[in-house]
């Protein structure tokens, strides 16, 4: 009977190392994608930041030509 317990505890832990294994490579993979997302997110943050320079270069000019405008 001992003997049928230590198959089947070696079996588990078997088991258990593989699934560890296996969630190892899937957090490695996870962590490459989260670094992947992050340099996407902050190329984003960079364009969002230039067009709203932008954004606001092109509402200055225009208050600047409303007002020459007004003064005609």
């Amino acid at each position: 009977m001992s003997v049928t317990i230590l198959d089947q505890l070696e079996d588990k832990i078997k088991q258990a190392v593989e699934t560890i294994q296996l969630l190892q490579l899937e957090v490695e993979e996870l962590k490459g994608k989260n670094e992947e997302a992050n340099r996407a997110n902050e190329t984003l943050r960079q364009e969002h930041e230039q067009l709203k320079a932008e954004h606001q270069g092109f509402q200055e000019r225009l208050r600047s030509l409303l007002g020459q405008i007004d003064n005609v």
